[in-house]
């Protein structure tokens, strides 16, 4: 029998904790026999002491264990249960192509995904912005959805993963969120319990990604990576850049309407194209889909170019109440702001550097994102043809396109990127769309 007390002790001291002693702690999380105040010490003697390997392993087996983990094999699938998860961005609107290809490609991806906070958007505001589109779907029919059209984004149901959720509020009362440890049980507790077969992680780097440096980004993708494998999941980290806006836009209504445009070829925005073939490529090799990235790029392209991969993803929308028109008609359907004007810059030259965390939260004042948990968002504000870096920039060259409801807010909106987007008489250096793949060889 433990004590919760003597685990907080133990931890607090430095000491390395046994699996049942976390678990034990987990337990107590998940039925409430341990209260608010000794969650927050533990929390707070983890941020200080910092877990091993094996702690991170007993913690993450342990929430993800808190509820229900999700089981496949009734559905008789016939390809691999895989599934993609990224640390957020701005403009990061992946998930909505890459379920697609990997479902076109003969996986199953059951993507549990959230909603935004802060500076970056979330896959599920996205989806709010269509009509009909369940992101909270009975499990009966989630599972019908995955196992028909080989892909379903929603939303963390009620029984996956209770000790997270009551975790991490108290950890977000208590300034107890930036330890590694703790995001990455956190994290992959919430997509182990889907049942995958194979994960793949996207860890941002940049001015717009959710970790402050790249070495603190990396030590996130190690210890994802690391984690996953040791709890049983093939896992693969991706470091990918955030220092610009990765599609041509941010918003909500506006990534759909360009992932669309990206799923039937008539628009692919080449940064976004390279990290979504780069998490995609990986997901197929670690699904045995493919057996190396060439073969996975060429399966990619294949179900990208005969209009499969868009096929799938208006079955998944039809699937999950939207309309069944969706990937023809969509701009029938997502709501448009009442003005839409561009911004231009003050200076010429080349786009030189972006603070891409601003142009989110340009977003979010716009009214796309939310300042706290339960804001209600206006879906279809936004910026589209933002600049990339190494553009030139001339007086008739716009650097973004607004979409707002008011002019005060188009003004203020204009302003933050005028701000955000530096134009300077120099080609800025070229940085790669992906910095490394930390395979589970490579740890």
């Amino acid at each position: 029998m433990f004590l919760a007390q003597e685990i907080i002790r133990k931890k607090r001291n430095g000491q390395a904790l046994s699996a049942e002693e976390i678990q034990f702690f987990v337990n107590g999380i998940t039925t409430n026999s341990v209260s608010e105040g000794q969650i927050a010490a533990f929390g707070m003697a983890v941020y200080f002491n910092d877990m091993n390997m094996d702690e991170r392993i007993a913690l993450t087996i342990g929430m993800r264990d808190s509820g229900t983990v999700l089981n496949w094999d009734s559905l008789g699938l016939n390809g691999p249960v895989i599934d993609k998860h990224s640390t957020g961005g701005v403009g990061d609107v992946i998930s909505l192509m890459l379920g697609p290809m990997a479902a076109a490609c003969g996986g199953y991806v059951p993507m549990i995904s959230g909603r935004g906070l802060g500076h970056t958007g979330g896959t599920l505001d996205k989806f709010d912005a269509i009509p009909g589109y369940q992101t909270e779907p009975s499990s009966e029919l989630f599972r019908k959805v995955v196992k028909e059209a080989g892909v379903a984004i929603i939303g963390q149901t009620g029984d996956l993963v209770p000790a997270d959720k009551r975790f991490y509020s108290i950890r977000d009362n208590t300034a107890t969120v930036e330890s590694i440890s703790l995001i990455t049980a956190s994290i992959l507790s919430k997509k182990l319990a889907a049942g995958l077969d194979a994960l793949v992680m996207d860890v941002k780097v940049g001015s717009g990604a959710f970790m402050p440096t790249y070495e603190a980004s990396e030590e996130l993708a190690r210890s994802i990576a690391a984690v996953a494998n040791g709890a049983g999941t093939k896992t693969t980290a991706l470091l990918t850049d955030m220092n610009q806006v990765l599609a041509s836009c941010a918003g909500n209504a506006v990534e759909v309407a360009e992932a669309i445009n990206f799923l039937t070829g008539k628009y692919r925005n080449p940064r976004l194209y390279e990290v979504t073939m780069g998490l995609c490529a990986e997901m197929l090799i670690l699904g045995g889909i493919a057996q190396n990235e060439a073969q996975a790029r060429t399966k990619l392209n294949t179900v990208l170019d005969n209009g499969k991969a868009a096929e799938v993803f208006g079955k998944m929308i039809a699937g999950l109440g939207g309309p069944t028109d969706f990937i023809e008609a969509y701009d029938k359907y997502l709501p448009q702001a009442k003005i839409i004007r561009p911004v231009f810059s003050d200076a010429e030259g080349f786009a030189h550097s972006m603070d891409t965390r601003e142009l989110g939260l340009a977003v979010v004042t716009l009214g796309g994102g939310r300042r706290k948990p339960g804001d209600a968002l206006d879906y279809s504000v936004g910026l589209t043809q933002v600049c990339a870096l190494g553009d030139q920039i001339s007086a008739d060259k716009p650097i973004a396109m607004i979409h707002a409801q008011t002019e005060d807010a188009f003004l203020e909106a204009e302003q933050a990127v005028k701000n955000a987007i530096k134009i300077q008489s120099s080609m800025p250096e070229k940085m790669p769309e992906i910095y490394r793949y930390i395979r589970a060889a490579d740890l």
